[in-house]
């Protein structure tokens, strides 16, 4: 396939976006954002997408500052992490990580959507080009590997 990019700087460019990088994603999702509080984790379409992705053998790998606002106002995925705690681990960053506003979702190495900084929705997704996707990649396995566990099934008191 060819490379494809979609540039976006609205909230629903964003979500549309996402939901066709989610969409595409067959083995691994790899999400950073600060608190993913735009990011509609708790929507009935979001649920469904993931849902999906993990039915088919799919994992996620989540990580942020701060779970607080999926904690308060994202039920369905709290169940989501209920259901495919086996597939989902979601993460805490370090506090010396703190200061990092961007926010990505990578699917499969291939896809890869971004917003510049997580205050703005001004961003671009491009699919199928592994390429493009290495920095945010590489950005993710060292954020990861400062990061600490978070949240989880045991911990929301599910």
């Amino acid at each position: 396939m060819e490379k494809q990019i979609q540039p976006f700087d609205t909230r629903a460019g964003f979500q549309e976006q996402l939901r066709v990088c989610i969409s595409r994603a067959r083995l691994t999702l790899q999400v950073f954002d600060p608190d993913f509080a735009i990011w509609e984790l708790g929507s009935s379409e979001m649920d469904g997408l993931l849902r999906h992705f993990l039915a088919n053998h799919g994992k996620l790998a989540l990580i942020a500052h701060s779970h607080a606002e999926l904690e308060r106002h994202a039920p369905r995925f709290l169940r989501l992490l209920r259901d495919y705690s086996h597939a989902i681990e979601c993460r805490r960053s370090s506090p010396a990580l703190r200061l990092l506003t961007d926010s990505f979702c990578i699917a499969d190495q291939l896809h890869l959507v971004r917003r510049y900084h997580s205050d703005h929705f001004r961003g671009e997704a491009v699919y199928d080009s592994a390429p493009d996707t290495q920095v945010c990649s590489e950005r993710f396995t060292g954020i990861w590997a400062e990061s600490v566990p978070g949240l989880s099934a045991d911990t929301t008191g599910l």
